[in-house]
């Protein structure tokens, strides 16, 4: 047999057993059937722990950051604090989140450690119902996974962010969290602000800098034991329509529990009604992606802040 034959039939006998597996496998227990021809299911996937690098603080403190990814498309996935959702050492365990939005979510809380235990290392463990636990480690020094939160090429970094006008500011995924437990009522709307501005130094005489750069604020449940609804804010900037490209291609519009200040500093709220009483932490992010130096990918430039929230009947 030529060698283009063996590789023919190569090619023909691995298509036949990928559409045997394809045909043969069943979803599993509870997943929608969506599109029969997916190479995976949208429902019923595991999530997965990621570690984004660590950073250097300046007084010799090193902050590990984490992130996930949900690789179900079509749910959430909630995962309490506890032997399925933990930080080892014990004494770190609590800044990671319990709910789990679809997809890929880059930096979205960090551990600090003192300068004494700079050289150990941080674990998140993960196990999603009728999965095998998924654990990843954050260290420093590594390769690939030293961060820094210095300017970019064209001058971004991350927005300052603080819950009161003229109040302490938090920076960077590091962020901060509120002084003040926020007291609401389950099912009764309760308005949540933040106030921010970009404080990058870029080039004037760069047409792309012609416009302040737009801030995107978004508000996510990190941890609770109920929903969280959102409703626009009368002040917050109705989204752009949606151009035809955008359209074919699937993209969906905003929802309410995002919103833009297209000066690149002001102020941003959204009214959020809690399902449950319970306790609650609320993260909201705020980042400058339109630069042209700022993206997640290059783990530049937001910030997170959270917000504690205790739920009553």
């Amino acid at each position: 047999m030529t060698r283009l034959l063996k590789t023919m039939y190569s090619l023909a006998l691995g298509t036949a057993l990928v559409f045997s597996s394809l045909a043969s496998a069943q979803p599993p227990s509870g997943v929608g059937i969506g599109n029969p021809l997916a190479l995976r299911p949208n429902m019923g996937l595991p999530v997965v722990p990621i570690f984004e690098g660590a950073y250097e603080n300046e007084d010799g403190s090193i902050s590990y950051s984490f992130g996930y990814l949900n690789r179900n498309t079509g749910e959430t996935v909630t995962i309490p604090l506890g032997a399925s959702n933990r930080i080892e050492p014990a004494k770190y365990d609590g800044a990671q989140p319990t709910f789990f939005e679809t997809s890929r979510h880059t930096g979205i809380f960090t551990v600090t450690v003192p300068a004494s235990e700079r050289d150990g290392e941080v674990w998140w463990y993960i196990k999603t119902d009728g999965h095998e636990e998924l654990k990843v480690p954050g260290r420093r020094a590594r390769l690939g996974y030293t961060l820094d939160t210095k300017p970019r090429p064209a001058g971004s970094v991350a927005p300052l962010v603080s819950f009161t006008e003229g109040g302490q500011q938090g920076q960077d995924p590091m962020g901060m969290t509120a002084p003040n437990t926020l007291t609401v009522k389950a099912g009764v709307p309760v308005t949540l602000t933040i106030h921010t501005v970009d404080p990058s130094v870029r080039d004037p005489n760069d047409p792309r800098n012609e416009k302040p750069i737009p801030l995107r604020v978004s508000w996510h449940k990190h941890q609770g034991p109920g929903d969280v609804s959102y409703e626009r804010h009368s002040s917050s900037e109705e989204p752009a329509p949606l151009t035809e490209l955008q359209i074919r291609r699937g993209v969906t519009p905003p929802g309410a529990e995002q919103t833009i200040l297209t000066p690149g500093k002001g102020t941003a709220s959204v009214i959020a009604t809690f399902s449950e009483p319970g306790n609650y932490v609320m993260r909201t992010m705020v980042d400058n992606w339109d630069a042209t130096d700022s993206t997640e990918a290059d783990q530049c430039c937001w910030t997170n802040v959270y917000q504690n929230v205790t739920v009553t009947p």
